[in-house]
């Protein structure tokens, strides 16, 4: 039985916890919809060993959020500021509730297609997470935009479903696989 309009909507809804940080283990909640696919668990915690545990006074941009899993998760374990960037207005409504339900007042939502923000926006971030929906085409795109939005030590976390073909630009810094989805950690090539 149902116990709660909550209960209903985690029965309607995805929902995801977060794995570290100060809100360790509150749950996020996210519409059904077919093409999102929140970053897993395990991904999650590899992902955030390799970035350290605390990303205090770091600025993260999350573009095609979704869940808002990895945004939240940053927000969650210190980072001065979170961009979270969604087109999907029903996905953006449950990035709202999840940003107000945590008081993420860190956290700044951003109701755009990916590519026009990054295009329109001046910022630099520390870590930008990239995980476009995989039957979209849009990583070799945005992969071209990202440089000028990276800090000097800037990381780029890219989810695929496959590898991705990387120029000379681009060093692999840490990969991994997790079922069908590849992960890597992308620096700059100083070099390059």
């Amino acid at each position: 039985m149902v116990s709660s309009v909550t209960d209903l909507f985690m029965l309607r809804e995805g929902k995801v916890r977060i794995i570290g940080g100060k809100w360790r283990s509150r749950v996020i909640l996210f519409p059904s919809d077919k093409f999102l696919r929140p970053t897993p668990d395990r991904v999650r915690e590899t992902v955030f060993n390799w970035l350290g545990q605390d990303l205090t006074g770091l600025h993260c941009l999350d573009l095609f959020a979704g869940s808002g899993a990895m945004g939240f998760e940053a927000a969650s374990r210190g980072a001065t500021q979170v961009v979270i960037v969604e087109s999907n207005k029903n996905i953006l409504r449950g990035l709202q509730a999840s940003q107000k339900k945590l008081d993420a007042t860190q956290v700044e939502l951003v109701a755009m297609n990916a590519l026009a923000f990054i295009a329109a926006d001046r910022r630099q971030y520390d870590v930008i997470f990239l995980d476009p929906p995989f039957q979209s085409d849009l990583m070799p795109q945005l992969l071209r935009h990202l440089p000028s939005r990276m800090t000097d030590a800037g990381l780029v976390y890219m989810e695929s479903d496959n590898k991705v073909d990387l120029d000379e630009q681009w060093l692999v810094w840490r990969s991994g696989r997790a079922g069908k989805v590849y992960y890597q950690l992308l620096k700059l090539n100083k070099n390059g």
